[in-house]
């Protein structure tokens, strides 16, 4: 197989490897719950709370890949349109999607695909790489977030509304998957004795 499109297993194929569709829907609405839990990890400023949604949302994407990663966000956003309190501080409905934070929601979900697809290729597998699929899912959020956000705090004031608070807890994201997903991979080829071991620098 051609090495540029070769794919490889994320890291809940390392886990649960068998492959059914009750499989995919128990993964689609666990990375669902996880969004929605993360969520609720909330420091309330305005118009954007720091929250740990964003990080729920790369890590439902680098450890589902890129279809259920996509299929989990579009089930948050479902779920929390329909009135379970799954978005910010425990809020629902239609408006919180419309409103000052919806283009971080859409971002999101977005995000989580292109860093599914990542790992998909194996960026999970090196800090290098890691890293620099996390640097892309958090531009990519903001990317969708920060002009919508300007329609209702203006161009001039977004970047301190919807960026600068933020770059703290971005960075502490990418240390933290740094650490997380080539040594959880590593842990558990270690403990199963299956593939053959890969540096993870």
């Amino acid at each position: 197989m051609n090495s540029a499109v070769r794919r490889f297993p994320v890291l809940a194929e390392d886990i649960w490897p068998t492959k059914s569709l009750l499989k995919d829907i128990v993964l689609i609405f666990i990375g669902s719950l996880v969004v929605g839990l993360s969520a609720q990890i909330k420091i309330p400023i305005w118009p954007v709370p720091i929250t740990g949604q964003t990080f729920g949302a790369l890590l439902v994407g680098i450890v589902l890949g890129k279809n259920r990663g996509l299929a989990s966000l579009l089930a948050y956003l479902i779920e929390g349109i329909m009135g379970l309190p799954f978005f910010a501080g425990g809020s629902c409905g239609f408006a919180i999607l419309v409103g000052p934070t919806g283009g971080y929601l859409i971002g999101m979900t977005a995000a989580a695909y292109v860093i599914g697809f990542l790992s998909e290729r194996g960026f999970d597998r090196k800090i290098g790489t890691t890293v620099s699929a996390m640097f892309l899912g958090n531009l990519i959020i903001y990317i969708f977030g920060l002009p919508w956000l300007a329609f209702y705090v203006g161009w001039q004031a977004v970047l301190q509304a919807g960026f600068f608070p933020f770059i703290a807890g971005d960075l502490a994201k990418l240390v933290l998957a740094a650490l997380l997903f080539p040594y959880a991979r590593s842990f558990i080829k270690t403990r199963s004795h299956t593939g053959e071991d890969e540096p993870i620098y």
